[in-house]
């Protein structure tokens, strides 16, 4: 069994090889660009994991791995274009960087590339496999939609956020653990409790995200700080602002967030109601909960304890992290 190190080392040489540039090169430029940008390849990583808690094929799962990468970031360089982001990882978004229109077909490229690689899975599993990958593409799509129809939202609840990130983010989390699994023959019911781990995991991750957006610091994050305030996006803090928020708080929460503009005044303002309402022990408490929920489904699997470790490590990694 790899380590998380030697998965690393073996998706970023297998990726060097998929990444070509050619003509016309203001299409392959952005892709080789956004690839290069730094990201720590997680989702693939978790394609391997769930490949390998049931002694799968690492060569195998290694091409749909990178289609995983491939797909995530198309996703990345479409949301930075409809968000007008300037940075992704600490430097130029895509669009910014090349301009508008490359980007947008250079997204699509990815996506069809993202479908390429996975051609070469054996018919029984491909199939499955497909099924999958094109749910959880139409489900963050929806979840992406949602966010946007947030916006011009003047609040929304918990269930709401929910929905959104289950879409947006987590389950292509849970897809991607789901989707090693079954390139591995696991069991199905394993194979659906590893998806219901990453579900979990994606639900934390973006709390996580959420939180570091104004409670991280933006040198390590490599985004725009309290980028999320300028957008007015209705994140995990403001919705937990809300629910505990008086009736002066709400009404001066509400206000600020009817204005979209680069008001430094604004984010000062917000982030202190933030702090006021104490909204960073709130959902350091729900990452805990998701966190927890997760483990007690890796406690379930029918798989040897030191493959159990390797899980909770991932965990580790997507939680607990500073940037």
């Amino acid at each position: 069994m790899y380590s998380i190190q030697e998965l690393h080392q073996i998706i970023d040489q297998a990726l060097e090889q998929e990444i070509i540039v050619k003509e016309p090169k203001e299409l392959y430029n952005p892709i080789e660009y956004i690839l290069n940008l730094g990201g720590k390849r997680v989702r693939p990583l978790i394609v391997l994991m769930g490949n390998q808690m049931f002694d799968g094929d690492v060569n195998l799962a290694l091409k749909p791995a990178l289609a995983v990468e491939f797909f995530h970031n198309f996703t990345l360089m479409h949301d930075d274009i409809m968000d007008s982001a300037p940075l992704r990882r600490g430097k130029e978004t895509v669009h910014i960087k090349y301009d508008t229109n490359s980007a947008i077909l250079a997204g699509d490229t990815m996506l069809i590339k993202a479908y390429e690689l996975l051609e070469d899975l054996p018919d029984g599993i491909y199939r499955s496999v497909n099924k999958l990958f094109t749910k959880t593409a139409t489900q963050l799509c929806e979840g992406q939609q949602y966010d946007v129809n947030y916006e011009s939202l003047k609040e929304i609840n918990y269930g709401d956020y929910l929905r959104m990130i289950t879409g947006k983010t987590a389950v292509l989390v849970g897809s991607s653990l789901k989707m090693g699994a079954l390139i591995a023959n696991a069991p199905e019911s394993e194979a659906d409790k590893l998806y219901e781990i990453g579900l979990n995991l994606g639900i934390a991750f973006q709390l996580k995200d959420d939180y570091l957006d104004v409670f991280g610091t933006s040198v390590k994050v490599g985004k725009k700080h309290a980028g999320d305030i300028y957008e007015n996006k209705k994140t995990i803090l403001f919705v937990t602002a809300l629910e505990n928020a008086s009736e002066q708080d709400r009404d001066e929460l509400l206000y600020w967030y009817n204005i979209k503009a680069e008001n430094v005044d604004k984010v000062y303002a917000v982030e202190k109601l933030f702090r006021k309402l104490k909204v960073n022990k709130h959902i350091s408490k729900l990452i805990k909960e998701y966190t927890n929920k997760a483990t007690s489904l890796i406690d379930e699997l029918n798989i040897p304890d030191e493959k159990k470790y390797y899980l909770r490590e991932l965990s580790d990694m997507l939680v607990d992290r500073q940037v």
